[in-house]
């Protein structure tokens, strides 16, 4: 017998990465939200590896925190070590990473949790939806309270149906032996979703007292401050570094000879692993011409002894993972405090969704995460906040929000699941973004900030800074594009001392173009009259030296943007269009795509496909079937 609980606009399931995201995104929409999280003491864990970021992932945060998000400004209060990887590379390939305080993140992500207006957080295990006419209306908990919403949207991360496997023990837990979520998985079965059995892992956390750092390499932090928030204006500067190691032919013959140990090989394991991120068996036997693999010994926070074995995760027994350790330098006497498992989970066939997230069965309820079958804290957090945006705008009766591939990788993740779906547990890469030119860590702001302030997740305060911002970039490169620099002595010496010859005067602009010629040499020559912030200097640069480059992604830009306007009406029959390939009718049918541009990325669909399809549209073949 259930009881009502209570009623809201929104209701999120889960408070991993991806449920902080959407509760926070939904709540500064101005929507009435709950959040139900099974031990709200776990509120934003990181069950696997401490740290926030790396190329791709770290552009993801940074567009979340200009939609508004909160995983940038915890991470920049809450980690240990802080670097910006590529340095030596391109805009477009430059990421920051973190290494996180675990305990100290879960701390604050709460904490910014219960602060945040308009959203409640309460300890709750749901384990069914309450549906009516193909409508999600609410959800119900094991205690039996009944909590109805005009949307829900669905975070359960690795928790659904969780099994642990270590060797050939196993049993059915979440995460980090928290409790599973067996009940709603079923229930999603029966609702006519279609699942898949997804598989990641961890390595063994071991105790730092045990550790000798003298056999290590050492990777200290940037000693420059560096942010994941643009509202960030307070850095740490007290790093901690993490420690490199490798394995070597001992630790990949005691591999070798327990392989049939290992739940990986056993046949034990039936989900799909990863694979950008595989288990250590599963590098010695991919890569056995490879004579020893990285290991990264990363410390889990300033006030506890336990360190991460980076590039370790195992399924292998516990005595045999204790062997294993002890072959790796430094690690010799390592005490293992917590060992490496792997984890079977359920998750949803990412195609049975809208680009909005919602699904296409049930109305009104949304998923975000591990359920939708990607791996990673980011890729999560980065569907989480969009999936609490359009679940807030849909109960609010305000119109979706959906972001396309040119805009921000979350548009290319949330793009490649619902359109091509994936057989194992998707990791956003830089390669997936044909425009990951425009799709740069600098620039996350000037893409999306004035989107959030539109949707209401962008204070004015915040926007009126961007704006002041934008205006500053605007100016000096509008000066230095008025400036002529001649060739005077003082001029040749500086370009001299940079690599760089000037044998005419030439506009300041230009120069900028050149690679060797930076904006800090400009300063030197033509100082402007006020002293500019760092971020703008950056944008003036990188501007400049790429305008050429930026125009050419806009014109690819803009091509794609006419395909994506041709729209496919709601009322099609793909059975209705003679010539289209059997296959691609199929996967038509199955993805229902909003636009030709879309329709084209399906794997699949071919170009003929998409000739066909764009005739028949344009010739209202649509409206003439639905009329017969």
């Amino acid at each position: 017998m259930t009881y009502d609980a209570g009623h809201y606009d929104v209701i999120v399931i889960g408070a991993g990465h991806a449920g902080c995201e959407a509760g926070i995104g939904a709540a500064k929409m101005g929507a009435n939200t709950l959040m139900l999280s099974m031990n709200l003491d776990m509120t934003g864990f990181m069950p696997c590896n401490p740290s926030v970021g790396g190329p791709a992932k770290g552009v993801v945060v940074r567009e979340i925190d200009a939609l508004g998000g909160v995983m940038g400004k915890v991470i920049d209060k809450t980690h240990i070590q802080m670097r910006m990887l590529n340095t030596g590379k391109g805009p477009a390939v430059r990421a920051l990473r973190a290494q996180a305080d675990k305990p100290l993140y879960i701390t604050e992500m709460k904490k910014q949790l219960e602060s945040q207006e308009n959203l409640t957080l309460r300890q709750g295990m749901v384990e069914r939806l309450i549906v009516e006419d193909g409508v999600c209306k609410g959800v119900i908990t094991e205690t039996k309270a009944a909590y109805y919403a005009k949307t829900v949207v669905i975070t359960t991360g690795t928790f659904m149906r969780g099994r642990v496997i270590i060797g050939d023990v196993s049993y059915e837990s979440g995460p980090n032996n928290q409790r599973a979520s067996v009940t709603l998985s079923e229930h999603l079965e029966e609702l006519g979703f279609e699942m898949v059995r997804f598989k990641t892992g961890t390595p063994p956390r071991v105790n730092s007292r045990s550790i000798d750092y003298s056999k290590t390499e050492i990777q200290p932090g940037d000693d420059e401050p560096l942010a994941f928030s643009y509202e960030t204006t307070e850095f740490i500067t007290d790093q901690i570094p993490c420690w490199l190691t490798y394995t070597n032919e001992f630790t990949h013959n005691i591999i070798n000879e327990n392989l049939g140990l290992s739940a990986m090989y056993s046949g034990m394991i039936k989900g799909t692993g990863p694979r950008y991120c595989p288990s250590i068996e599963d590098k010695v036997v991919r890569f056995n011409d490879k004579p020893r693999h990285q290991i990264f010994l990363e410390p889990e926070g300033r006030n506890t002894e336990e360190v991460y074995v980076q590039g370790l995760s195992t399924s292998l027994p516990e005595y045999v993972q204790k062997e294993m350790l002890q072959t790796i330098p430094g690690l010799e006497n390592a005490e293992i405090m917590r060992a490496g498992y792997a984890i079977e989970y359920d998750a949803m066939v990412p195609t049975q969704l809208w680009p909005t997230l919602e699904t296409k069965k049930i109305a009104g309820l949304y998923t975000a995460g591990q359920i939708n079958g990607t791996s990673g804290y980011e890729e999560a957090s980065g569907q989480g906040i969009m999936a609490g945006i359009n679940a807030a705008a849909k109960a609010l009766g305000k119109d979706p929000v959906i972001l396309d591939r040119s805009q921000a990788y979350i548009g290319v993740l949330i793009d490649d699941l619902v359109t091509k779906g994936t057989n194992e547990p998707y990791r956003l890469l830089t390669s997936r973004a044909e425009y990951r030119l425009l799709l740069r860590h600098d620039n996350a702001d000037m893409r999306l900030t004035e989107l959030g302030h539109q949707i209401g997740t962008i204070s004015d305060e915040r926007y009126e800074r961007f704006q002041e911002k934008k205006r500053l970039i605007e100016e000096e490169r509008k000066r230095l594009e008025g400036i002529i620099i001649k060739t005077e002595p003082h001029v040749l010496e500086l370009m001299e001392e940079a690599g760089s010859v000037m044998k005419e005067a030439q506009r300041a602009s230009d120069l900028l173009k050149r690679p060797e010629i930076k904006y800090s040499l400009l300063e030197k020559i033509v100082p402007a009259d006020i002293e500019l912030p760092a971020d703008v200097k950056e944008q003036v640069e990188i501007q400049t030296k790429y305008e050429g480059y930026i125009a050419k992604s806009m014109q690819q830009v803009d091509r794609m943007k006419r395909m994506e306007n041709k729209k496919i009406p709601d009322i099609i029959n793909y059975d209705d269009v003679s010539g289209l390939a059997t296959e691609a009718r199929q996967k038509l049918q199955e993805v229902r795509p909003l636009s030709v541009g879309q329709a084209s990325r399906i794997s699949g669909v071919n170009p003929a496909d998409v000739s066909i399809l764009l005739v028949y549209i344009e010739q209202g073949g649509p409206a003439k079937a639905a009329n017969q």
